[in-house]
């Protein structure tokens, strides 16, 4: 299973999520799972995204998401919502070791873990 942790600002839309992951999910994996804040799985987008592909999405506090080291932790993102990481926290919650790094896409975030 591969993880891919997603970051994303509020009304972020699936399209753009998709387009994210896709920048960075290795080719030919179909076993992907979602993680991010909890707060940001109700999110329409990220959610909708996971539903499109038919992929797990699981949410994290961002207390358990700011208990893990992080290659990349942000003092804007620690602000805003608590942790100062999402997509490397949660990539890294969902098991494995980060294959990709905190990458910026627009207005989503992503980051791989295997």
């Amino acid at each position: 299973m591969i993880t891919v942790g997603v970051g994303a600002t509020s009304g972020v839309t699936a399209e753009e999520v998709l387009a994210a992951i896709d920048a960075v999910l290795p080719a030919g994996r179909t076993d992907v799972q979602l993680s991010t804040l909890t707060r940001r799985a109700l999110e329409p987008g990220i959610a909708g995204a996971a539903s499109a592909r038919d992929w797990p999405l699981v949410g994290h506090d961002a207390d358990e998401l700011a208990a893990v080291a992080v290659i990349a932790p942000s003092s804007l993102v620690a602000a805003a919502v608590g942790t100062p990481s999402v997509a490397e926290a949660a990539a890294l919650l969902g098991g494995g070791a980060l294959v990709v790094g905190k990458t910026v896409l627009g207005r989503v975030t992503v980051a791989v873990a295997e």
